[in-house]
């Protein structure tokens, strides 16, 4: 990440809403201005999720999007389609079990591979993660941990210390998508941030119930990086085919990076 580049960063559920939308929806995101691409692979009990990603999860999961077959598909999008091919970074956001079902070294190598840059594992604490984040170092991949508005400042800078590259502040003590961060006052996001500035010495993004466009502009302020995606994923969901899911995905997200804080996030 360039000094002073603001990171917009959509997550997007692999096949969904459609089967055989992902390498089209993320080369659209691509196209719409997106710095880096979240791509989340599905769990049967996804603990730091809202509704919408649950039901994403299972519409993937019945669409066939198993490990293996994300591993591929990102592999797809780094080798083009149409002429276009993937260059952004991409992280999998997940959880620990279908990794260690999966098996830790064949996760990680297959995932390099592929052209995955890191991973973001919500379930696996920093205290818990040395073994896990040393094959990550080995393999030159990245591992993002959480900072959450209850974190102590040793422990932010804890975290700060072991995210290989950047971190990812929660914005608000709940599941993905609430709607908790409209309901807290602008100081108290705005003092939470500007503790962890004071505490990191790395860049962090924000994420977690992000809903509108005003939201996003206003948490740039103070943080590096902004993540997007119940918003995004409900922006898409009535999509019928992949090339209607990577129109609505790519109309969302410049809507987005407009700023106007009256843009398609409000609608979705």
């Amino acid at each position: 990440m360039a000094s002073g580049e603001k990171l917009y960063v959509p997550y997007v559920m692999p096949e969904f809403p459609t089967a055989g939308s992902t390498v089209q929806t993320v080369l659209a995101l691509q196209r719409s201005g997106a710095s880096l691409i979240e791509l989340g692979f599905p769990h049967s009990d996804p603990l730091a999720d809202g509704v919408v990603i649950q039901n994403a999860a299972q519409t993937a999961i019945r669409n066939g999007a198993t490990l293996q077959r994300i591993f591929n598909l990102v592999k797809n999008a780094r080798q083009g389609e149409g002429g276009e091919a993937l260059t952004v970074p991409l992280v999998l956001m997940g959880y620990i079990n279908p990794v260690l079902a999966y098996g830790v070294e064949k996760f990680l190598d297959d995932a390099a591979a592929a052209g995955v840059d890191g991973f973001i594992i919500p379930d696996l604490p920093p205290e818990e993660a040395a073994w896990f984040r040393a094959e990550c170092v080995e393999r030159n991949l990245s591992l993002i941990f959480l900072i959450s508005p209850v974190s102590s400042d040793e422990r932010i800078r804890k975290i700060d210390d072991l995210s290989t590259d950047f971190s990812y502040c929660v914005a608000v003590n709940a599941t993905t998508g609430t709607a908790k961060l409209v309901q807290n006052s602008d100081n108290a996001v705005e003092a939470y941030l500007e503790r962890v500035r004071r505490q990191v010495k790395k860049k962090f993004v924000v994420g977690f119930g992000v809903q509108t466009a005003a939201q996003a502009e206003r948490l740039l302020e103070k943080a590096d990086g902004v993540v997007v995606g119940t918003a995004l994923l409900r922006a898409i969901a009535a999509a019928t085919s992949p090339d209607e899911t990577a129109k609505r995905a790519e109309q969302f997200w410049r809507a987005l990076q407009v700023r106007t804080g009256a843009s398609e996030l409000e609608k979705a």
